[in-house]
Formats: structure tokens, sequence, C-alpha cells
């Protein structure tokens, strides 16, 4: 029943023994069948023979819908399919259900439900028509979370009954379909980042379009280079055709980091601090990507999202468009770490190499601001919002907790700093950022790279 192809229901109806049909006895199949006993019991003592067909007849009802029921073998297709398969926590899915008949024979009555997790709403139950040999009943219904996860739809089930309903039987489809429930995305305003309007550098951000020792300005002719390219005064001195070589822009990185410390965050739910963490690195991630960054997601533990391949970065085109997909799926189901610190994230920053860094930190103490604050020798410009545990336990308005040292810290150090009070945007906040780059700001100390994010 998997999206893609309809798949045969679990078992032709007929499959089971007869301690399965009389276990789908509903509860007026049982109160009858109790009833014809009784009456029968009645009638031998009493001596009533009237009194025994009633009895023979309330007996026998339930048991012959029981077994026509046990009999009836219906060959149906079902397939499920969702639209999106991927939604963002609060926004909802449509699935959307379809059944075949596959046999020469019409359905009776069916009952069709699907089996969803709590968290997406109550289970779906729909009530087929007769459906004609050959015919098909295309269904559908929402689910909703305001919890990122992954949650398993199905298997799909057939509820059979007779027309009295002194009998249900239920049949189960084996397969299942997963629902991606991936954090909210606030969409960013355009800044200035790292000193450029885009995510391509400019002349002093080049790159050989082939590497290798052949491609030192100049080298020989290739064929198919094109003849404009050819370097005249090199081809006259070498006596052979030369060509340029070709320069490419190279594409600015970017690294978002994120704080998932146990002991860094308190509170659970879709409104705690650890969820707009994870909310924020998602507008991020999806932000830098849409500016054309290579871009890669960096947890405290030290792992990243995409793996060490080339460099650990998401490439270009389709290849940023799965890094992406794989980098929200990540976040989709990320959860706390038991780690201390974040030492393994700083030993992952190469020393000037990872361009831009935007971590989103919960609670620091005096060890943890300091790791954080070399990070900054190890990008290209740093930008942090962190978390005050203490203040979203308080809720909107609540007072500020010891974490405006730590803030100080970074600014010294050379990032650009930002306190995330309960309850507001991201957006605001990146503004916020945005300005204080831009701006005077707080005083560096002395000996110190100037904060910011250029």
């Amino acid at each position: 029943m998997e999206a893609g192809g309809p798949q045969p229901a679990q078992a032709e109806e007929g499959k089971g023994g007869l301690r399965t049909a009389l276990a789908g006895l509903t509860t007026r199949g049982r109160s009858f069948l109790a009833a014809g006993v009784a009456a029968a019991i009645c009638a031998y003592v009493l001596g009533q023979s009237d009194l025994l067909r009633v009895g023979l007849l309330l007996a026998v009802l339930p048991l012959v819908c029981a077994t026509v029921l046990y009999r009836t073998r219906y060959r149906v297709a079902g397939s499920r399919r969702l639209s999106p398969a991927r939604v963002p926590a609060g926004s909802e899915a449509r699935v959307h259900l379809r059944m075949d008949n596959v046999s020469r024979l019409p359905t009776g009555l069916l009952m069709l439900q699907d089996r969803v997790p709590y968290v997406l709403g109550p289970r779906p139950r729909f009530v087929l028509d007769r459906v004609e040999a050959g015919g098909r009943r295309e269904v559908s219904y929402r689910v909703r979370s305001d919890l990122r996860g992954r949650y398993p739809l199905g298997p799909l089930q057939l509820r059979l009954t007779d027309p009295f309903g002194m009998c249900e039987l239920t049949r189960s489809f084996s397969t299942y379909d997963t629902l991606t429930v991936i954090p909210r995305v606030e969409a960013l305003p355009a800044v200035r980042l790292s000193g450029e309007a885009k995510g391509y550098g400019d002349g002093r951000n080049r790159s050989l379009a082939l590497a290798g020792e052949d491609d030192v300005i100049p080298r020989g002719y290739r064929h198919g280079d094109d003849l404009r390219r050819v370097h005249w005064r090199s081809t006259a001195r070498y006596g052979e055709l030369m060509v340029r070589r070709e320069e490419q822009p190279q594409r600015a990185r970017c690294t978002v980091l994120l704080d998932t410390r146990a002991h860094a965050f308190r509170g659970a739910g879709p409104d705690s601090a650890f969820e707009w963490a994870v909310s924020g690195t998602a507008s991020a991630l999806v932000h830098m990507l849409e500016r054309g960054f290579s871009v890669r997601l960096l947890t405290d533990t030290g792992n990243s999202v995409p793996g060490e391949g080339s460099d650990g970065f998401a490439g270009a085109s389709q290849e940023s468009a799965d890094a992406a997909g794989l980098m929200m799926d990540t976040l989709a189901v990320i959860d706390h770490s038991d780690g201390a610190g974040l030492s393994p994230a700083y030993d992952v920053l190469r020393g000037g190499t990872e361009g831009l860094l935007i971590a989103f930190l919960g609670d620091l103490d005096e060890e943890q601001a300091t790791v954080a604050a070399k990070m900054r020798q190890r990008s290209g410009a740093a930008v942090a919002f962190v978390l005050d545990s203490t203040a979203w336990a308080q809720g909107p308005g609540g007072a500020p907790g010891p974490g405006e040292e730590r803030i100080r810290m970074l600014r010294e150090a050379g990032w650009t700093a930002v306190a995330v009070p309960p309850g507001v945007a991201l957006v605001d906040l990146w503004k916020q950022a945005d300005h204080m780059r831009t701006s005077s700001g707080p005083a560096p100390a002395a000996g110190t790279t100037t904060g910011g994010w250029g």
C-alpha cells in the first residue's frame, strides 16, 4: 500500500478459522446468540416448542451472518499518497487513499480506517458503499502536528460487516508510509553577509575551473577549448597553441551550528527554547542556501550534515537540494545530546576556511563561552543567537539570567552576539544582528577582531 502503486490487502477475506469469525460478533450478535440459547433452554424446561423455534432463530441468525461474512472473498488493492510527504510543523498535509476492487464480484459495505499517531489527530474512518467489479473509491483526510518528527501512517484496515450488524471482521494491509514534520522555517530578510551581496565571492574568491598541475597559466590547447581563450604570446613562445585558464566564482561557505546539549536548555514542547533554536537553525540553513552559499549543519557533538564527502558542504544545483532535504530530515528528528561541551564542534572547524559561522547556543558557562569565543578565530565571520533558559522558563517578560556576561565575552572575541528573549521572532533578531554589524555596536577589547557578518 505504498505510494506509487496499489498492493493487495493482506489475506483474501476467507483466511482464518471459525474462532476468528465468532470473535468478530458485535454486541448485537452476541446478544442475539445469548437470547437464542436462553430461549432454547427455557423452551426445553417448559416444554414449549414455539419458544424453541424462536430461540433457534435468534441463535442461528448471528452464526449464519458470521459464516457468510467469513466465507466472503474480497480482493481489493489500496494505495496511499501524501501531499506533501515533508511538511513544516503546524502545517497540514493531506493523505489520499484509493481502494480498487480487483475481483470479478462486487463488494459489500466496507469500513475503511487508517492508523495514525495520536499527535496527528483522530483516527480517520470512512464508510464505502458497494464497489463494483473493477471499480475504485478515493477518499482523503488531513493530518497536522505541532511537533516535528517522523510519523508512520498505516497500515490501512478494512472492516467488513453484514447487513444486520451481527458480525464485523477486520483485514489489514501490510505496508505503511512516513510523514516527516520538519521545523518551522521563517523567511529572513537579505542582509550583507561576509561583505558580499550574494553567495558568490568577487575577484578575490576565484578558483580554477579544472584542478591539477596542468592548469597553471598558460596551459596547452585541448579539444573543445574556446579559441577566444588562446594566449598568443605563450603560443609563440612554446610553439604550440596555449590557452588561458578559465576562472569561475567560488561559492562562499557557511556553517550553521546548533547547540543540542541537554543541560543547556530547559523545558519541552513547541514553545520551548530548544524548539526555537531548531526552528532558527532550519530558517538560517534555508536562507543561506537560497543566497547561493555552500552550507552545512554542525552540532555540538561534532556531527555535520551533509557528511564529509568532498569538503563536507552542500554543493550546487540538485546536489544542494538533496543536501537541504537531508538537513531538514535531520532537524526533524534531532534531540538533546548528552555532550558536556562545544569542544567537538570546535575541533571540526578548520582555521579560517569555514567562511560565515551562524550559531544557535543555549546556556553557556565560562568554560563553554571560552570555547565558543575561540571558534571566531576559525571562521571568516561569526554570528551567535544565545538563548537564556532562565528567561525562557519564566516566559515573555521574565528577568534575564546570567547570560549577559557570556554574550559580552563573545562580542569581545569578535562575534556578533544577540540575546534571544522568549517569544521574539527570528526575523527581528536577524535584523538586529545586521544593525549591530553596520552600527558601531559595543566596543571590542584591544587586540581583538571586530565582530560582524562582514
